[in-house]
């Protein structure tokens, strides 16, 4: 049933386009650590970005989303959430914290996916596994619901969790296998059995996360893999239900979405190298305000500002708006959080 069967797949064939993938984040893996110190500077911002967007955007693909200018509060500035929306946006940050700001890298367990989904998840069996049989249901644009994949079953989720985790630590200790391939089969595994009632989705990608910063692949910490998941979420699901099809019976494909993986690591890592290489010296935030205020060609409000500058603080913000009107530079209408303001 598992991909990520340590007889199996160890021999199976690297495509020649694979091999390519492969080589490309490998290179980017090795330059990435030069990136980081030719541009401090800039890694603050990145992450702060990173952050912001990642829990965003993870949370987004569930169909979770939050009002623009609560998403900084809430993931950099630990704002009270005030519904469960929010709470799970909050959450998603929580669990990037703990797998981030550790010295040594988690190892992956049973106990620590459980972890990572009580931390995502706000509803009341989180960091449990589901207790009834579940299913990945497509809605067709048509309203009918159409049953695209049977997950594992409850019963059988605690035990092949279990088997999952030993098989990645037996399959990462050897060579016969590139390790990020061995990543992105576990990932899949994972969503096959779906362990949890709700959740599986949001915490996939906390797992690739961990995984991947175990690995050393600090791309992850500056660039948000989530953000390019969302952003290409329709071969997302396509790759994903490909390659399900036969698991349950072990005679399912697994290149396309060892392809899509490599193929969405090293777009962020494209983007990492542009970020770091193209930044000048770095602006005061209140230049760079300004600069943003500048370049809107249309009315807007404080939660526009916000939502383009999440690295800057609301107060700032308000700070440099505040000037700007004194100075005859803009107008405002209205008040509270609908005021618009306007480039006179």
């Amino acid at each position: 049933m598992l991909t990520l069967d340590p007889h199996k797949l160890p021999n199976l064939e690297i495509p020649i386009a694979t091999g390519w993938l492969l080589g490309a984040c490998m290179e980017a893996r090795g330059k990435q650590d030069l990136w980081i110190r030719q541009k401090p500077e800039v890694l603050e911002a990145l992450r702060e970005q990173t952050t912001i967007q990642s829990a965003e955007s993870s949370n987004r693909i569930e169909g979770v989303t939050v009002e623009a200018n609560r998403l900084r509060p809430l993931v950099i500035g630990r704002a009270r959430p005030r519904d469960r929306s929010e709470e799970e946006v909050a959450g998603y940050r929580a669990a990037l914290d703990w797998i981030l700001s550790r010295k040594k890298p988690l190892a992956v367990t049973p106990d620590v996916i459980r972890r990572l989904h009580a931390l995502a998840q706000s509803s009341g069996d989180s960091g449990e596994w589901k207790q009834r049989n579940n299913e990945i249901v497509e809605i067709l644009p048509d309203g009918e619901r159409k049953v695209r994949f049977v997950p594992a079953t409850a019963k059988d989720t605690p035990k092949l969790i279990d088997t999952l985790c030993r098989s990645y630590r037996a399959v990462a200790g050897e060579e016969r296998i590139p390790p990020l391939l061995t990543v992105a089969t576990f990932v899949f595994d994972f969503l096959c059995i779906h362990p949890f009632r709700d959740g599986n989705g949001r915490v996939s990608r906390l797992v690739n996360t961990l995984l991947l910063e175990a690995q050393e692949v600090h791309v992850v910490r500056y660039i948000s893999l989530e953000r390019l998941i969302e952003e290409s979420k329709a071969e997302y699901y396509d790759v994903l239900n490909l390659c399900s099809s036969g698991w349950h019976e072990g005679r399912n494909e697994i290149v396309p979405w060892w392809n899509y993986f490599l193929g969405t690591l090293r777009r962020a890592y494209k983007e990492f190298e542009q970020q770091v290489e193209s930044a000048g010296p770095r602006p005061a935030k209140s230049d760079l305000v300004r600069r943003t205020v500048l370049g809107q060609s249309e009315p807007f409000t404080l939660a526009d500002i916000m939502a383009q500058l999440p690295s800057v603080s609301s107060q700032l913000i308000k700070k440099v708006l505040a000037k700007m009107k004194d100075a005859d530079e803009l107008t405002l209408k209205g008040r509270g959080r609908g005021a618009q303001w306007i480039i006179k």
